[in-house]
């Protein structure tokens, strides 16, 4: 069978678009997009051709940009054309040309998608990816270490952006050109092997080749088994966060005992925490989280996760709203829902105490950050000022003569499972200042 009738073939398999719809064709002027020029304009559909001048190898530059024009000539087509200066554009960013690139072409043509028309019932960017690419990024995601997700390389539709020649060998798409001949130009950045995809086209693979001369065919297949995979991977991990995650206002609660008691743990537990900013390289300390003292955590830019007796409790940084905030020093205001809280450490000397229930002063001595502020619980118990012994929090707000609507909005600040103080009623009794108290932490609770 031929390319032509394959890749129409494929289109309306797997639905990608309709002779309705309207594409922007992603056109270096290379070989790749050349192609799939000619092949959408031989199956009649509705097509710009979008080309971007990077202003990285100067006067070939320019003459790709030429040819992209002349091809719009060839086929009466729209050409777009968008300058960019991809080196400051990395340079200000901190990262690489080819990433530069990739990010400056890929906005420029979700821009175009979304510009207004009547012209089609849908938009959609095609790229002129093909098979050998494939295998390069499979290869690459492979070596650099990457889950199930990064084996199943490129995928045929992502949103907008479609790949209609994935199925094809570079090849096959060399044939095409020869046989229906389709001329290109050639980008002479492909041929250094200073990047990594150029040196698995040229020295890796070739070399496994001469092994396995079948590679890209098996490999190919490969990618078809690990999206199958992948499918069910995710069907399991949806089911394992189903039973462990608990979903409580802005924060999720996942019980310690069931965790540890699932398998397989890290991939489990990797799949939970990455939607939070969190990376494999920090699985370690989860895992010795889950056995930690309470109060410890760790964290990402956006989240924590503190262990907080037999739960783990992913919250979002700073968030007023949090059911569970936790206290890392007393140099900075703590915001949640009542007010802010303001701590501060003092000399006993000379300190005189102060009657208010808006502030806590607390001996110093054994207490050690960070602290946990958080909504009270069931169970929760407390040694009340002035009693030797403990007694649930539940009976002490009955016996304060607590409002259910105040009590639902009481909060405790805990240290390693010792709460230290009912937030605006009542101290912990082991906490109290002494005569022999040097040091003091002052707590104060204003209101908003």
């Amino acid at each position: 069978m031929d390319l032509l009738k394959r890749f129409q073939e494929l289109i309306a398999e797997k639905k990608l678009f309709s002779k309705q719809d309207h594409l922007f064709l992603a056109v270096s002027g290379g070989l790749d997009s050349s192609v799939l020029c000619d092949l959408c304009y031989r199956s009649d559909f509705d097509f710009t051709i979008a080309h971007c001048n990077f202003r990285l190898r100067g006067e070939e530059s320019a003459r790709d940009e030429q040819f992209a024009r002349t091809l719009g000539k060839k086929y009466k087509k729209e050409v777009l054309v968008a300058h960019f200066d991809t080196e400051a554009h990395a340079h200000e960013n901190k990262i690489s040309i080819q990433v530069a690139a990739r990010e400056l072409r890929y906005e420029w043509l979700s821009e175009l998608t979304e510009q207004p028309s009547t012209k089609s019932s849908a938009k959609y960017i095609l790229t002129a990816h093909h098979l050998d690419d494939n295998i390069e990024t499979l290869l690459m995601h492979f070596f650099r270490g990457t889950g199930i997700a990064g084996l199943r390389a490129i995928p045929v539709a992502q949103g907008k952006i479609v790949r209609p020649l994935l199925f094809a060998k570079k090849v096959e798409l060399e044939a095409y050109a020869a046989s229906h001949h389709v001329q290109w130009v050639e980008d002479s950045s492909n041929e250094t092997d200073k990047y990594s995809r150029n040196y698995f086209r040229h020295q890796v693979i070739p070399v496994v080749q001469k092994i396995f001369p079948q590679v890209i065919g098996n490999l190919a297949s490969n990618i078809e088994r690990f999206r199958d995979i992948e499918l069910l991977y995710l069907q399991s991990i949806t089911l394992h966060k189903k039973k462990l995650l608990e979903q409580r206002g802005e924060e999720i609660h996942i019980p310690v005992l069931k965790l540890k008691k699932s398998e397989p743990l890290q991939a489990i537990c990797y799949e939970i925490i990455k939607d939070y900013g969190f990376t494999s390289a920090q699985l370690p300390e989860l895992i010795d989280l889950l056995d930690s003292d309470s109060g410890k955590y760790i964290h990402s830019f956006t989240h924590r996760i503190i262990k907080n007796r037999n739960w783990l409790i992913i919250a979002p940084k700073h968030h007023s709203e949090s059911e569970l905030i936790l206290i890392e020093a007393a140099d900075h205001p703590v915001p949640f829902s009542l007010g802010t809280l303001h701590l501060q450490f003092l000399h006993a000397e000379n300190y005189k105490l102060q009657s208010l229930a808006t502030i806590a002063q607390l001996d110093a001595t054994d207490i050690r950050f960070p602290l946990i502020l958080r909504k009270w619980k069931k169970g929760d118990y407390f040694y009340p000022l002035g009693m030797t012994k403990k007694k649930k929090l539940a009976r002490f707000l009955i016996d304060e003569k607590v409002s259910k609507t105040v009590k639902e909005k009481t909060w405790v600040i805990e240290m390693n499972k010792k709460i230290i103080w009912i937030v605006g009623t009542r101290i912990d009794n082991r906490f109290k200042i002494t005569p022999q108290t040097k040091h003091i932490l002052k707590i104060e609770m204003r209101v908003r």
